[in-house]
């Protein structure tokens, strides 16, 4: 009895969203630091399997957002395109938090292509930000900032998006010359896209070194969460309050092992339970700026979604296919499916989501401090 209350306590099952690895979305409005306030709302944006990839250089009047390659999911992402996205996420809640602390932002990407992983892993400036004093302006988006949260589990499939949502989503992209969102909410057209994403899902982690890649970024270990301050934790993944106190007892090994024998067709029926399944289309998914701009919509999608009581998950594997295929020279099977489902080869398919009205709450993911992040 009283070692499993100990494995208890040193698994954190009592201690869903606290410690040091979540102070950051406790004190993200502290409003005496000048320029790096805009840092602390920005370290709360996703990032792909909360690798959290961004480093900030921050003056008086300027915030430069640099990525860090080293923290990558390896053969998942060969071409650190979502690890660009997840940049253009940051960039989205610092542009937010600018007027909301008295700053005019000016936003200016850097233009290139993407590349296979580099071997050096020495950070890149992707995007820097030119501040000036402005109009003090609180948004709808910003004061969601705190409660935007990845939520895996199922949603409600019996509750419609409302159409006052849907056309607010769809005017997220502006003006972007580059940026488009297809929305699906037809039962054919989401069954379609599930199944496609559910194949994908099945073979990518079927790769030994997807999988290494990936579970190197699974804290399971509360001491684990608050030393690395990242990754994905137990809390994360959508399961009920039972099922998730026994997830933090058991080992790794045995997670993976229930994991394998859940119910069958398990992800794709999660993602059926969701009303709307959304792409974010570029003109080309390997231009660097392009993957900072579909970060951004994904950003603000998200935080409108938190605001207007929705969830929102990320379901990539079939554009992480599309990458998958192209770094082992394989013909682009996965981008004629996906050009199959828009209609519209001049888009490619870059960020892939559901959203609905959740029926388990989603919890914090945790945070490297600001501090640590500053170059």
């Amino acid at each position: 009895m009283g070692g499993g209350v100990w494995r208890a306590c040193d698994q954190g099952v009592f201690n869903v969203g606290e410690g040091p690895a979540y102070e950051p979305w406790k004190n993200w409005r502290n409003t005496n630091d000048g320029p790096l306030t805009l840092a602390r709302a920005a370290i709360l944006a996703a990032s792909p399997h909360n690798t959290q990839p961004w480093l900030f250089k921050i003056t008086d009047s300027s915030i430069e957002l640099h990525i860090d390659t080293q923290r990558n999911v390896g053969a998942l992402d060969p071409y650190l395109r979502e690890e660009h996205i997840g940049i253009g996420c940051a960039l989205e809640n610092l542009m937010l938090a600018a007027p909301a602390n008295g700053y005019a932002a000016t936003a200016t990407l850097q233009p290139g292509k993407l590349e296979p992983i580099p071997t050096d892993y020495k950070p890149r400036l992707l995007a820097r930000v030119d501040l000036a004093s402005g109009k003090r302006d609180e948004s709808e988006l910003y004061n969601a900032i705190p409660r935007r949260h990845t939520n895996r589990g199922p949603y409600d499939p019996h509750k419609p998006i409302p159409p006052d949502f849907l056309e607010a989503l769809g005017r997220l992209t502006g003006d972007d010359a580059d940026g488009k969102l297809f929305l699906f909410t037809a039962q054919v057209d989401r069954e379609k896209i599930a199944e496609v994403s559910f194949a994908a899902n099945t073979e990518i982690y079927s790769d030994p070194d997807v999988q290494r890649g990936s579970e190197r970024w699974v804290r399971l270990k509360w001491s684990s969460v608050q030393e690395h301050r990242d990754g994905l934790t137990t809390d994360a993944f959508g399961l009920p309050p039972i099922a998730n106190a026994v997830a933090k007892m058991i080992t790794p090994g045995m997670l993976r092992w229930a994991g394998s024998h859940s119910e069958k067709n398990g992800y794709l029926n999660l993602m059926l339970s969701a009303p709307l399944i959304g792409f974010i289309a570029v003109r080309d998914r390997y231009e660097q700026e392009q993957c900072l701009r579909a970060g951004r919509i994904w950003q603000r999608a998200h935080l409108l979604a938190t605001a207007r009581g929705l969830a929102a998950r990320p379901c990539n594997e079939a554009v992480e296919m599309v990458d998958h295929e192209r770094a082992l020279g394989r013909p682009p099977s996965r981008i004629a499916l996906l050009n199959e489902i828009t209609g519209d080869p001049a888009w490619q398919p870059t960020f892939v989501f559901y959203m609905g009205y959740p029926t388990l709450s989603a919890h914090a993911s945790p945070r490297r401090p600001v501090q640590s992040v500053l170059v």
